[in-house]
């Protein structure tokens, strides 16, 4: 396996983002219509915290909601806002990070997501998923 690939060739570039002034209805759909489960918050360009569907989970009853329980959710969500939500001091890493860097810091801490920065830039995000297909990829 290679020692030394950058995180770059594996990370996700076109990041589908929230700014601090969107609410978290807004969040929920871009969770589920692009099948994802983290959502980096910027200002402008720069990040300044995570979103993770887990976070939704915590202050709503998210899974067992079917389109007749959508105005429980919608008030739920009201009731916080982003900035409430969201994880705000992030571990980030930069596009020159190595995959088995990455992959220690994922390893050994609780979330499950990375974004990738250059300065404060947000120019991609690396997930677990990320990794795993990686991995698979080695294997082919």
């Amino acid at each position: 396996m290679k020692q030394k690939v950058p995180v770059s060739t594996i990370m996700t570039q076109n990041v589908i983002k929230l700014n601090l002034k969107d609410d978290l209805t807004k969040a929920e759909s871009l969770f589920k219509k692009n099948k994802i489960r983290h959502i980096p918050v910027v200002n402008g360009n720069r990040i300044i915290g995570m979103l993770s569907y887990t976070d939704l989970l915590r202050i709503s009853f998210v899974d067992a909601v079917d389109d007749e329980d959508e105005v429980v959710d919608a008030t739920v969500y009201n009731l916080f806002t982003v900035e409430q939500v969201m994880a705000k001091n992030l571990v980030t890493i930069n596009p020159y990070t190595t995959i088995k860097e990455t992959a220690e810091i994922l390893s050994s801490k609780e979330f499950h997501a990375l974004p990738v920065v250059e300065g404060d830039l947000l120019v991609g995000i690396v997930t677990t998923t990320d990794l795993i297909k990686y991995l698979i990829s080695q294997y082919e």
